[in-house]
């Protein structure tokens, strides 16, 4: 049996919302890669939302229902960064992959 040490943690999570997890033997392989790549997107993507966020707090005049909609979108980004920032913890970062 694998241990959980020598498990991935995945960008998404299962039917019922639970961790999906990959072998860390499959590093170059095609869901590994795949990881990566929706792991790079994710951050990306919260990248921009932090930017739109900052724009929408400078501007006084939003509306409440702009608001809650930027504060789901926050959410949901911050819970993929947390997810690629675990599964980061757990396997060593390799100079040039994301």
């Amino acid at each position: 049996m694998t241990s959980r040490d020598d498990l991935r943690l995945l960008p998404w999570a299962g039917p019922d919302g639970k961790p999906c997890y990959l072998s860390a033997d499959d590093q170059g392989g095609y869901v590994s890669r795949l990881a990566d790549h929706i792991e790079a997107y994710q951050l990306g993507m919260a990248s921009q939302l932090l930017q739109y966020a900052r724009q929408v707090l400078d501007d006084e005049t939003e509306e409440l229902e702009e608001l809650q909609v930027l504060a789901a979108q926050l959410t949901s980004a911050l819970r993929d960064v947390l997810r690629v920032a675990t599964s980061r913890g757990r396997r060593p970062v390799t100079p040039g992959r994301p």
